[in-house]
């Protein structure tokens, strides 16, 4: 699709930021020390990154989901991980309050939250319930004027540097299943929170990722989003926007996959030619292009969608989210390959681009969750 001339300019801003100020420094720094850097996520946040999507009475831009888009997909060509240094604000932190929140929560929380100040993040995933979100142990049982929550969340991506979380607990133990879950905000600081130790990942350091542990956590009835036992509708909800910017970030690791491959192939010499001039290698370049193209078309309709409140939105953003992520994976794979022996060196960046692409297969909803959602749709 052609972009209007707001979108455009927007995509001229992000990419300029990004080819600016995500250096090959700091990038190899994120990779080596696994650490958060609160300097470019500063920087992010004076820009109104953090608040893309955020609507302005609540400190944010105030800009739609192709705006959205367009800043996952752009960071994320330079740098997958600083991506999600602006995304999740936008998306999984910021979006159950947005669909639920009562307008004193969405006062109180979501400004600092756009501003940069505070980092909220999202918790559903438990050791024994990842694709299977129904399966919720963490609990949250009232007592007077309060709930008292006890549990465990793991992969919490973020967790290390959180001022808050918005977790989904167990508050009718009668129901089964995904029913009787209710959604809570909770502040980190409190007595009984505690972090399990930073995950040592394949990919995507930089952002940390930990478990969060719950042992009699008492919290405010205020804390409450939404209706008591309807929490899970709205995760779901939530994760229809995370799986579109998962989209996005896919879009933007195979574009830089496809960027890196062809500069490589053009300058690399075997046989007295540029191995551009072989075939195997052309063909493999215009692989790349199509999925490229494919994803990207396929996520800018769904945002489109998401955009109109289309009751296709979520469809489409599986959709999106299935076939880009993949997409990104192939490109990274073919991106390697072309580097031949070089591409297995952590010197040029495919190597990194190649275990980052591995996540987007994974969170917001694997693949075969994608494929679930999507087969659903069509034959129930």
């Amino acid at each position: 699709m052609i972009l209007d001339k707001k979108h455009a300019m927007q995509q001229k801003l992000f990419r300029q930021f990004a080819e600016t100020e995500f250096t090959k420094e700091l990038q190899e720094e994120l990779d080596t020390t696994g650490a958060f850097n609160w300097d470019i996520h500063n920087k992010m946040a004076k820009y109104g990154f953090m608040g893309v999507k955020i609507p302005v009475e609540y400190g944010g831009s105030g800009g739609d989901y192709m705006s959205y888009v367009i800043m996952n997909e752009e960071l994320s060509r330079q740098n997958l991980v600083l991506s999600i240094y602006a995304n999740t604000s936008n998306s999984l932190g910021g979006g159950p309050l947005l669909l639920a929140g009562s307008e004193e929560q969405k006062k109180e929380y979501l400004p600092p939250v756009a501003r940069g100040e505070k980092i909220l993040v999202f918790g559903l995933t438990e050791p024994g319930a990842g694709s299977d979100a129904g399966g919720t142990t963490t609990t949250a049982i009232p007592d007077g004027d309060d709930f008292i929550i006890n549990g465990r969340k793991c992969f919490i991506s973020g967790a290390p540097m959180a001022d808050w979380i918005i977790i989904f607990a167990k508050t009718d133990l009668s129901q089964k299943g995904s029913r009787g879950i209710s959604m809570f905000i909770v502040d980190m600081h409190l007595p009984g929170v505690s972090l399990g130790a930073d995950e040592k990942k394949m990919g995507i350091k930089g952002y940390p990722t930990s478990d969060v542990v719950f042992e009699d956590v008492r919290v405010s009835k205020d804390c409450l989003i939404g209706p008591l036992n309807k929490g899970f509708q709205y995760a779901m909800r939530t994760l229809d926007g995370g799986r579109l910017g998962v989209a996005a970030m896919s879009v933007g690791v195979a574009q830089c996959a496809l960027d890196e491959a062809v500069k490589y192939a053009k300058e690399r010499k075997q046989f007295g030619r540029r191995i551009a001039d072989f075939q195997g290698i052309s063909f493999m370049i215009a692989e790349m292009a199509a999925d490229v193209e494919a994803a990207r078309q396929m996520t800018y309709h769904a945002a489109q969608l998401k955009d109109a409140n289309d009751p296709e939105a979520g469809v489409a953003c599986s959709k999106a989210k299935f076939f880009a992520a993949e997409a990104a994976n192939r490109c990274a794979y073919k991106a390697v390959q072309i580097h031949g022996g070089y591409g297995y060196i952590q010197e040029y960046k495919v190597e990194r681009l190649y275990r980052d692409a591995r996540i987007l297969s994974i969170f917001e909803g694997t693949t075969q969750i994608q494929q679930l959602v999507i087969a659903n749709s069509l034959l129930k």
